[in-house]
């Protein structure tokens, strides 16, 4: 209420005898410092208050009109017949202090050598690698453990791009998505908050939904030492020009400071959840191969790629055990322009089905589709492709893989080359295997096996453990 009367330039009066209280007997002073959550103040035009009763009603939630502004610039609030508090506004919610801490900007990572990296004999061996590891592995262990289908208003489960949950009684739906990648916050803090909010955006523009909104938890250890004040200070700058961009504002959110564990930090981890609304739920994409022999077209990043960006990837990680190289960066305009042309196809009944690109590169994104559909694919690299490994993993920023029957692809191609898209035809979809090319294959059981069993396995032995 300080906050809110400040920026306004206003006073308030309230009434604490009319705040809802979850027990008899609480003081005033309780009543104004108590933390108790999900609770949100709003003040309302004259008039329009059996209006507003009446949506929180509907859902089942308290109501109150607990007082009103004023013109003195003061806090004014009343309990049991009694002033309170009468104080001025300013003098506490601007007079808090400021810290200004000593900042560290981290320098950026060498570029990666590709000579240093060693290169695998089989792409498909990597894959089951990177599909088994913890930050790709299926967590459906966690999430069929709690009731996702409240009210049977979910309509995409967990385990895609984001989950779509239908506006009770109506044909919309609210897309939710939580993204964030520390290793790349961790290499390169101004590029890992960019990628945070345009991974989120991506998520939600993958699933058919107009970006609306963020909350952002942003999780860090101890800001009292400059390097970590320089990770805070770059992702916070790199998440506005993201927001900016993409028109995509931060409406709440909350910091976290100090986790540490004997004086070492957490990756700085700022987690974007992102909110964005599907008018018609029948213009929806989901990320499962819907049907047999639909083209696959890689959607955004570069017309003729030569290979892709391995820096911080988790191929570099998993399957070389180098941790190295610049995140992969991210071109603001061209992922608005990409993601506002992915959108349309789907908003205009082209589209069905769609997956963003992104831990893992293609190769990994490839096999969720598949899995998801039970449905196997076949691809082909472009003919401007030098590096497959680099190609098939690197984790290139602003892409989309999506489907269409072959009489649909000459369009698609059309009209993306009129938005400055880039589209590439990359493969058909069909069988029950994934195969590159006549050298590699391997089926969607074995890819299954790999992708499956890890959370599950790591709780049952966590859960052994003595203490």
């Amino acid at each position: 209420s300080f906050e809110m009367a400040s920026k306004g330039g206003l006073g308030i009066e309230l009434d604490l005898d009319r705040v809802p209280i979850r027990e008899t007997g609480m003081t005033a002073y309780e009543m104004l410092l108590s933390e108790s959550q999900e609770r949100m103040l709003m003040v309302l035009k004259p008039g329009r208050e059996g209006v507003a009763e009446a949506t929180f009603r509907k859902w089942e939630l308290d109501f109150a009109v607990i007082g009103r502004t004023t013109d003195t610039g003061r806090m004014v609030a009343t309990h049991q017949g009694s002033v309170v508090v009468d104080v001025p506004i300013d003098p506490l919610a601007k007079a808090s202090p400021d810290y200004d801490r000593p900042v560290a900007t981290p320098p950026r990572p060498a570029p990666l050598d590709p000579a240093a990296i060693p290169v695998p004999d089989d792409p498909m061996a990597a894959l089951v690698t990177l599909l088994g590891s913890p930050d790709l592995a299926s967590k459906r262990w966690v999430w069929e453990q709690y009731d996702h289908m409240v009210m049977a208003d979910t309509v995409q489960r967990p385990g895609g791009d984001a989950a779509v949950v239908r506006v009770h009684g109506t044909a919309k739906g609210l897309a939710m998505s939580c993204d964030c990648t520390p290793r790349y916050c961790l290499a390169d803090p101004v590029e890992g908050g960019r990628q945070a909010v345009a991974e989120a955006w991506r998520n939600l523009t993958a699933v058919g939904a107009r970006p609306l909104a963020i909350t952002d938890c942003l999780n860090f250890g101890s800001p009292e030492r400059p390097a970590i004040m320089g990770q805070f200070a770059g992702c916070i700058r790199g998440m506005a020009e993201a927001c900016t961009e993409l028109a995509f504002p931060v409406v709440s959110g909350n910091v976290s400071f100090y986790n540490e564990t004997n004086g070492t930090g957490i990756p700085p981890t700022p987690t974007i959840g992102g909110l964005g609304l599907i008018d018609d739920l029948d213009r929806m994409a989901v990320p499962a191969f819907r049907a047999a022999d639909e083209a696959i077209i890689l959607v955004g990043g570069e017309a003729e790629p030569t290979g892709g960006w391995l820096g911080q990837s988790l191929f570099l990680r998993e399957i070389t055990g180098l941790e190295a190289g610049p995140p992969p960066p991210v071109d603001l305009a061209a992922e608005r322009r990409t993601g506002d042309f992915v959108r349309a196809l789907i908003a205009g009944g082209r589209v069905g089905t769609c997956h963003d690109v992104a831990d893992g590169g293609l190769l990994v994104a490839v096999a969720e589709m598949a899995l998801a559909g039970g449905i196997g694919a076949s691809l082909s690299a472009p003919a401007s492709v030098a590096k497959l490994l680099a190609w098939l993993f690197g984790e290139d920023q602003g892409r989309y893989l999506v489907t269409v029957p072959t009489e649909d692809v000459a369009d698609l191609m059309r009209d993306a080359a009129a938005a400055s898209v880039a589209a590439t035809v990359i493969g058909r979809t069909g069988g029950d295997r994934l195969t590159l090319g006549a050298a590699h294959a391997i089926s969607l059981g074995a890819l299954r096996e790999a992708h499956e069993p890890w959370l599950p396995g790591f709780m049952a032995t966590s859960a052994a453990r003595p203490g």
